[in-house]
């Protein structure tokens, strides 16, 4: 388990490394402002930390974090719409040409999601944002009913990457710049207990090793 004090006695290292010694980076991220080429939406999980699973520098990645890495439909600007909004700057206001929806093995909302058989208590904030890949939970038990529960959970995990995938292109400033050949989609899975990196093909309809 790691104490405040311990982050404290981090940032301390951190910043002896890259700040007190005039770091050449951090200069030029502080003059010329972020310009990350990919944008990656990924889970909340402590396990799962973008920058160090695909070993990026700072400035390298915009990263939108939350339960499940799902990627909601766009849809009435009414209500907080964090990843929406998150989407939005890195699409128009960056330009990244990437957007990586990297799921993982292991995921805790998919696995209750699978577990519960669906997103069904109106008084929980999860439950309601797990609703949006309720249909990749109902497809896979349809396709595989006598699987175990970790097959279910890891087919509905890959599933649910290819749900965000569809609903990132009902956003009309995604999609006019995916059709005009400026930004690509892409979906990941981290299989966590493995070390592997998988890659979605839609031509194969598979997730295959990168």
């Amino acid at each position: 388990m790691t104490s405040p004090q311990q982050l404290i006695q981090g940032f301390l290292r951190f910043r002896e490394q890259h700040f007190v010694h005039n770091d050449a980076l951090y200069r030029q991220l502080v003059e010329q402002g972020q310009t990350p080429n990919t944008l990656v939406v990924a889970c909340c999980d402590a396990r799962v930390d973008p920058s160090l699973v695909l070993d990026c520098t700072p400035g390298d990645l915009f990263v939108i974090r939350n339960v499940a890495n799902l990627v909601p439909p766009w849809g009435t600007l009414s209500g907080h719409h964090g990843t929406s909004s998150a989407l939005e700057y890195g699409v128009r206001n960056l330009g990244v040409q990437h957007i990586i929806v990297l799921g993982h093995a292991h995921c805790g909302g998919i696995r209750t999601l699978v577990e519960t058989g669906g997103a069904n208590n109106p008084d929980s904030f999860i439950d309601d944002w797990m609703h949006l890949v309720e249909s990749a939970r109902a497809e896979v038990q349809k396709e595989m009913p006598g699987a175990s529960m970790e097959a279910q959970a890891r087919a509905c995990e890959q599933r649910a990457i290819m749900v965000s995938l569809s609903n990132l292109m009902t956003f009309p400033w995604v999609r006019e710049r995916v059709e005009g050949g400026t930004l690509t989609l892409h979906g990941w899975y981290f299989d966590i207990g493995h070390g592997q990196l998988l890659r979605y093909n839609a031509a194969t309809n598979a997730f295959e090793p990168l």
